[in-house]
């Protein structure tokens, strides 16, 4: 068992700037940003005074709306350094989601860029709140969000009533070392240290408060897990606002000295010159990325050699895709990490001196300091090893809350501390775990449970498949249906539906074969890169029009 660690975030980032001060830190090769962890901490600490000195103070909560800007890294240290909360907001949200989360997270403060992609940040902000246009920056007075009293501008160009990044400079020359020194002094670990929102593929988003305790010893047991040292360097293209990037990459990296290599976005061929060209030694990322990297044209010739290890998570990892990131990418040490982000997130996950076998099949075993059992979701008995059952956790890891959600935090940790999944899986007699589906993913045909993890494993074993996910569709006769979407790998042939389901028959029970096959290009996602499945079964139910099935209430 390792230590706990007991610093703040900011004191981490001081204790690495003192270790290593000239190692590289933070990194952003594409925008030519390059800081030493001794640079890094300076930055950070100036960021800090400047927060101090435009009027946040501990508890305060900070909104960041952007990509994996160089400046999301430090806004996250800085906050910490003086108590403020960081919370975080998907990229992907448009006006009424980033009204929501603003409202309901009561965030004073908000630091966003021009926008992505189809969605204008700016707009989408002088909607919520015209005001702003005729506001002094600093000192807006909305009547939407009132508690918002000012935004912060990352890019040029800043429009009426904004604060700039760059005079956040001017602003630290206002406090003294001494006025900062006395702010850090009040910050405790258990304090709130960011609010994660969940990435709402159901319901509306609920805020994760994650403490500095959480998330630093979860960052640390992740990189123990890969072996991290300050000789490795860590590309993170997934996103920041997501624990996938902000504790399995930033927290992962700033308690073992690692430098955080940063892309602001995922773009398959960027990721492969930037592991080239900065010698990366990981990489983190969800499946899809995988195959994208891998079917970039001329990924043959992309010096790669210096990677061994990152993670595959943030959906069910194929094992054929893993074999592929271990023989063609040479990350011989990768690993899977399993959680959510009401654990901070990671609950087990596999190390790097764990078997390949083990590391393509299983989602390793309890992370150090938490407890995992596998409970019958009806009768809360603890399930007897290779029976499934709902995964649940106790640990430091768990969150403290959800924010103002009282009641949803009551159902999802029990009184004695034990953190619902909503997963199911299975452990092993080696005490090794994994996940066979969601709670709500499960599918019951005509009585019979059938988990389409299982089902997609299988069918990943096709030649011609790339990708494919299986859904529960409504059926009137059996109650639901077993439905593939299926991506074909590029140049192969297509089967037929009927080659596909017969091809299930022939390898497994006959009751798990899909009725209905479709051939798709993509799968609907969020911004977190998780699959959404309820997207689609609506799609599924107009493609095979089973409206009427649909309509048919169950007990």
């Amino acid at each position: 068992m390792t230590d706990m660690i007991t610093m703040t975030i900011g004191q981490m980032v001081e204790y690495q700037a003192k270790m290593h001060p000239d190692n590289d830190g933070l990194v952003a090769p594409l925008i030519g940003v390059r800081y030493s962890y001794r640079q890094f901490n300076e930055e950070c600490d100036k960021i800090a005074k400047a927060f101090l000195a435009i009027g946040i103070k501990r508890g305060d909560h900070i909104a960041i709306w952007s990509t994996n800007y160089p400046q999301w890294v430090i806004t996250q240290v800085a906050a910490s350094k003086i108590g403020a909360v960081l919370v975080t907001v998907n990229t992907a949200y448009k006006r009424f989601e980033l009204e929501y989360l603003l409202r309901q997270s009561d965030s004073s403060t908000l630091i966003t860029m021009q926008g992505l992609k189809d969605s204008n940040y700016i707009q989408h902000i002088m909607e919520i709140c015209p005001e702003i246009a005729t506001s002094k920056p600093g000192e807006l007075c909305s009547e939407a969000l009132p508690r918002l009293k000012r935004v912060i501008y990352l890019d040029e160009q800043t429009p009426e009533g904004m604060l700039n990044w760059k005079q956040l400079d001017a602003f630290a020359e206002q406090v003294s070392d001494e006025q900062l020194a006395q702010a850090k002094a009040q910050v405790d670990i258990h304090d709130v240290a960011n609010m994660q929102y969940t990435s709402g593929t159901t319901g509306f988003p609920k805020g994760v408060m994650l403490t500095h305790f959480n998330l630093l010893n979860n960052g640390k047991g992740i990189g123990d897990c890969m072996k991290f040292t300050e000789r490795d360097r860590l590309l993170i293209h997934v996103p920041l606002f997501h624990c996938f990037g902000a504790v399995l990459g930033v927290m992962s990296c700033i308690t073992h000295g690692t430098t955080i290599v940063l892309n602001d976005h995922f773009n398959p061929v960027h990721a492969l010159q930037v592991i080239q060209a900065e010698k990366c030694t990981a990489v983190h990322g969800v499946p899809t990325m995988f195959i994208s990297m891998l079917n970039v044209d001329g990924f043959e010739n992309y010096d790669l050699s210096s990677l061994r290890t990152g993670i595959m998570a943030g959906s069910p990892c194929p094992i054929e895709l893993m074999r592929r990131a271990i023989d063609e990418m040479g990350m011989h040490e990768i690993t899977i990490t399993y959680g959510l982000t009401e654990a901070s997130p990671a609950i087990t996950m596999t190390t790097t001196d764990d078997s390949v076998d083990i590391r393509v099949n299983t989602i390793g075993k309890a992370m150090p300091h938490v407890e995992v059992k596998i409970v019958d979701p009806e009768t809360g008995e603890e399930c007897p090893d290779g029976v499934p059952g709902e995964i649940m956790s106790r640990g430091y890891n768990t969150m403290k809350g959800y924010y103002n959600m009282p009641e949803a935090t009551a159902q999802a940790i029990e009184p004695d501390g034990w953190l619902h999944t909503g997963d199911i899986g299975t452990r092993d007699a080696s005490g090794y775990y994994k996940v066979t589906g969601r709670l709500k993913d499960m599918i019951i045909r005509g009585g019979e449970n059938i988990y389409p993890r299982e089902l997609e494993e299988f069918l990943y074993t096709h030649e011609s498949v790339q990708d494919v996910q299986v859904i529960g569709v409504p059926d009137e006769k059996y109650g639901e249906e077993v439905m593939a979407c299926v991506i074909l790998k590029p140049g192969a042939q297509m089967p037929s539906e009927e080659e596909m389901i017969e091809f299930v028959k022939n390898g497994l029970s006959r009751f798990k074969a899909p009725r209905y096959v479709r051939f798709v290009d993509s799968f609907p996602m969020n911004a977190a890169g998780k699959i959404q499945k309820f997207k689609m079964r609506e799609w599924a139910v107009q493609e095979l029009g089973l409206g009427e099935a649909a309509s048919i209430e169950t007990a």
